[in-house]
């Protein structure tokens, strides 16, 4: 076995010690993720790093900033989520947060999604800290991705107040490690009908909310199939046009009962370019006007509220950027764009850094049981960083 060999092993197995670390970490959205930020800041801030930890309002949860290299030049931005989905489906093979490798991945929550890319991070950390680098690697690491991109904010503008802040973002969702340079925002959207009860027997002289429910999401259905047959439209995502949906519905209390109220979810996929809050904002008040007004004419009280869940912008492209051109021979094959939610929107769109997706694992993979990343991708990933460190270690 050669020395590059031998040096390329002992990074897989480094990889899968931190990788093994991070899963058994318990960072479902509904926990604190403070315990897995405290050990990452512990290990790249006995590298070197300049460490910056931006907790949310309770503390416990919180995102990670950590920078090598000098401070007087736009560098670059490794980004990841340490927050994961739940996983209590009973297909498991094992303690979902005890990571295990068989057959040439590693299985657990969060391997693919997205702690293999952190891991692979933390690998080439004291290579960072060795290299003589031109310009700066920004290593950020988030909370409360999986349930809207809500730790994302604070880090893109804290980059964006630097004297000097980064000209790309790298984001390590899986894409088995190809290029991607576009995703969608969503846009999730509750709303909540008011009707009257009262006996079913005396229906009429009730406002069903479910029955009311049911002409909005008709409306809504329409919006959907207006997106489909009129665009806008971009052939580089799989599903090339805004996607609009139902997600859930509850309503009622029995079979005999006029429903007073229901409540449901949905949610606007939308791509870069079109105006997704304009036309949020017109089919509310369509809605508004076509099924509440006439529920509020029958019933004070009547009618339907609408509360926004969360929003996170849909990511452009990258390529033809200053921050792109610098490590453009140094991208994977281009695979695309995704319909999955990232923070690359955020990263550009309250920032102002371009940004692309580059990352270990299968997003098809991600939110099932038994949940796993190839070692071959992890090395493929450990591979790739070492060649953005190779690039800014060399003369500018």
């Amino acid at each position: 076995m050669s020395a590059t060999s031998d040096h390329r092993s002992e990074d897989l197995d480094l990889t899968i010690r931190h990788l093994a670390d991070l899963i058994g970490f318990d960072t479902v959205s509904r926990n604190g993720n403070r315990a897995l930020i405290d050990h990452m800041a512990a290990h790249l801030g006995g590298l070197g790093a300049r460490i910056v930890i931006l907790p949310d309002d309770s503390g416990s949860k919180a995102n990670l900033i950590a920078s090598f290299g000098p401070e007087d030049a736009p560098g670059i931005v490794w980004s990841g989520h340490t927050d994961v989905v739940p996983a209590n489906e009973p297909e498991w093979k094992g303690d979902p947060f005890s990571a295990r490798v068989a057959d040439g991945r590693l299985y657990g929550r969060g391997a693919c999604d997205m702690k293999g890319f952190a891991a692979c991070a933390m690998t080439v950390a004291p290579r960072l800290a060795r290299a003589a680098l031109t310009r700066p690697v920004h290593l950020c690491f988030s909370h409360d991705e999986e349930v809207g991109c809500l730790g994302a904010p604070a880090i893109a503008r804290h980059l964006a107040a630097l004297p000097c802040p980064p000209e790309l973002a790298i984001i390590g969702e899986p894409s088995m490690m190809r290029l991607i340079t576009g995703q969608k925002g969503k846009i999730a959207m509750r709303a909540r009908v008011t009707g009257t009860s009262g006996h079913s027997s005396f229906a009429p002289q009730h406002v069903n909310a479910i029955e009311h429910a049911a002409l909005a999401i008709d409306l809504i259905a329409e919006h959907a199939r207006g997106y489909a047959a009129n665009g806008p439209f971009d052939p580089d995502f799989t599903v090339p046009h805004a996607t609009m949906l139902v997600t859930m519905i509850e309503g009622g209390v029995a079979t005999n009962i006029t429903p007073e109220a229901c409540s449901f979810t949905f949610e606007l996929r939308s791509i870069s370019g079109m105006d997704a809050e304009g036309d949020m904002a017109a089919l509310l008040t369509r809605i508004t006007d076509e099924v509440g007004g006439p529920m509020a004419a029958r019933a004070e009280g009547a009618g339907i509220a609408f509360e926004r869940i969360f929003a996170y912008p849909p990511m452009g492209e990258a390529r033809g950027t200053q921050g792109f051109g610098r490590y453009a021979d140094l991208f994977p094959d281009w695979g695309g764009k995704v319909s999955f939610g990232s923070e690359g929107g955020v990263f550009e769109t309250l920032g102002g850094i371009p940004s692309v997706i580059v990352g270990p694992g299968s997003i098809e993979q991600a939110h099932k049981p038994n949940e796993y990343v190839a070692l071959d991708q992890l090395q493929e990933c450990v591979d790739f960083l070492d060649t953005i460190i190779d690039r800014l270690a060399a003369p500018a």
